[in-house]
């Protein structure tokens, strides 16, 4: 797959409706059940392959009581192969929909090569990866759904002598399954997620307990950016 355009700036759902400032998501961490701050430690301290650029950012405020997000860009020197986002959501009074208190919603997108992207199997085998990427790390999760989506671009005019290209994009939602103390492991699914990213970018499978992870990157302040 080529690189993808750019970082993210469209949502998954409502996966946009983020307030400004960052002073809101720092009250609601400090205020939040014990099992979120577990889920969200996690997150924030798990190991990641070196190729993958993962980040905080401002969380949806309207899904669910409590949100924190994720960023992420495959790299490979100075092209970005495919980028994404992670949401984990909280109700501790349960959601019907998601039959639990936690749910993962995702958005991720690369550039497709043309041969790919000609392939009518594509959309059933990036809902492949998704699920696949899960049942790899032995994870329980259920309510899965989602839309893969396949867009081409053909320019025109004054943009005429740019090539054709074509997008993958996959949203996805799913509930993790809650473990000991009602927290379920976070850790394990962002792993996965990143698995997700790597194979859409076309990176190698990292084999286990493959020693070239670095630690998640603390976040940055959006003003440095």
């Amino acid at each position: 797959m080529a690189a993808a355009q750019g970082r993210l700036s469209d949502g998954t759902g409502g996966m946009d409706e983020a307030r400004d400032g960052g002073e809101a998501d720092r009250h609601s961490r400090s205020t939040a059940p014990p099992a979120f701050r577990a889920a969200v430690e996690a997150l924030r301290s798990s190991r990641l392959r070196p190729q993958i650029e993962v980040e905080q950012t401002k969380a949806p405020q309207r899904l669910a009581p409590y949100a924190y997000a994720l960023e992420a860009t495959v790299v490979d020197g100075d092209q970005d192969l495919a980028d994404g986002r992670l949401v984990l959501l909280h109700d501790p009074e349960g959601h019907d929909a998601w039959r639990g208190t936690f749910r993962l919603v995702t958005l991720v997108r690369a550039e497709l090569e043309p041969e790919m992207a000609a392939d009518p199997l594509l959309p059933d085998v990036c809902w492949s990866w998704l699920t696949g990427a899960l049942q790899a790390r032995g994870l329980s999760y259920g309510e899965p759904s989602g839309t893969v989506t396949r867009a081409s671009s053909h320019y025109f005019g004054g943009l005429s002598e740019r090539p054709a290209a074509s997008q993958i994009e996959i949203r996805a939602s799913w509930t993790p399954r809650e473990g000991l103390g009602g927290v379920p492991d976070t850790a394990a699914h962002l792993t996965s997620w990143c698995d997700l990213l790597a194979q859409v970018a076309g990176l190698p499978p990292a084999g286990p307990g493959d020693a070239s992870v670095v630690t998640l990157p603390q976040r940055r302040d959006p003003q440095a950016r």
